[in-house]
């Protein structure tokens, strides 16, 4: 993980954004404290923005709240994940 002063990058941000392109995590720092962690979106995140956008779901920042209207086929989720462990 890579830590870097808050000047320095605004002034590299460029070369910083592609080293998170490439996976990498940055961790901001302001006078040597640790204020922010700059990272890759994950799938699923894209997945929950996707959704959100489309207006079938909403977030906060929790848990993601499907709409009425999206509807699960078979059984639950909890049957399935077991099912799949045997």
């Amino acid at each position: 993980m890579i830590s870097v002063g808050m000047k320095e990058l605004k002034e590299k941000l460029s070369g910083y954004v592609n080293k998170v392109r490439r996976g990498e995590e940055i961790v901001v720092t302001d006078r040597g404290k640790e204020i922010a962690l700059v990272m890759p979106i994950s799938r699923e995140r894209r997945a929950v923005n996707g959704l959100v956008s489309k207006g079938r779901a909403t977030w906060t920042g929790g848990k993601p709240a499907r709409h009425k209207g999206i509807r699960a086929k078979g059984g639950s989720m909890a049957k399935t994940v077991l099912d799949g462990r045997r």
